[in-house]
């Protein structure tokens, strides 16, 4: 079962889990339940046939944020094992179609649900708590697909939630995510690459 963003191809939803008393089990993914992928959500190039092709299990104390991250090649679908992330998407589309603002959604995800973040979309999260995500991709990594803008730029506005976890109130952040671009550098960049 999904429920649908107000993003374009974006998805939410959640896994079922059977317990019992000996634990539980659960289906991370299965091919005939996914939504079909198409080459427009993936990035991928016309004519081929787009399919998951990589997962990652990433591991997050409390406090850490990771983003904003962006791909032109690659869909993503995030499923939380354990823990609690805060999950900030903003759709960059608009603005390399030629608009001037992204659309931004957030939520909070928790232990079995899942979200679909097609190309084009830049993501990232939150550790509310101790967090294990697991990520499906439709690309092998590619570095020169791994692009991102500032966590906290001003035209995304996103209102990352003040955190108990540190001492400051301030996410945890990689020294990749401190030194990315504004939203509005990144997106000049890709129109530039586009027409040069």
């Amino acid at each position: 079962m999904s429920d649908p963003s107000a993003l374009p191809g974006v998805l939410y939803g959640a896994l079922t889990r059977h317990a019992d008393e000996r634990g539980a089990m659960r289906e991370i993914w299965r091919a005939s339940m996914a939504a079909e992928l198409t080459p427009a959500d993936t990035g991928g190039p016309p004519g081929r046939s787009p399919a998951y092709v990589q997962a990652n299990l990433s591991s997050s104390q409390a406090g850490v944020l990771r983003g904003l991250h962006f791909h032109r090649r690659q869909l993503d679908r995030w499923l939380v094992a354990s823990g609690q992330a805060w999950v900030a998407l903003v759709d960059v589309r608009p603005m390399l179609a030629g608009g001037d603002t992204p659309r931004v959604e957030h939520r909070a995800l928790g232990p079995d649900e899942w979200v679909i973040i097609p190309a084009g979309v830049a993501h990232g999260f939150l550790a509310l708590e101790a967090l294990e995500l697991i990520y499906f991709v439709t690309n092998e990594y590619d570095g020169t697909d791994e692009l991102g803008f500032a966590w906290d730029d001003p035209l995304a506005a996103i209102p990352w939630p003040v955190l108990a976890a540190t001492p400051d109130g301030q996410p945890i952040v990689s020294e990749r995510d401190r030194t990315n671009p504004t939203l509005p550098a990144l997106v000049e960049r890709l129109r530039l690459s586009r027409t040069g």
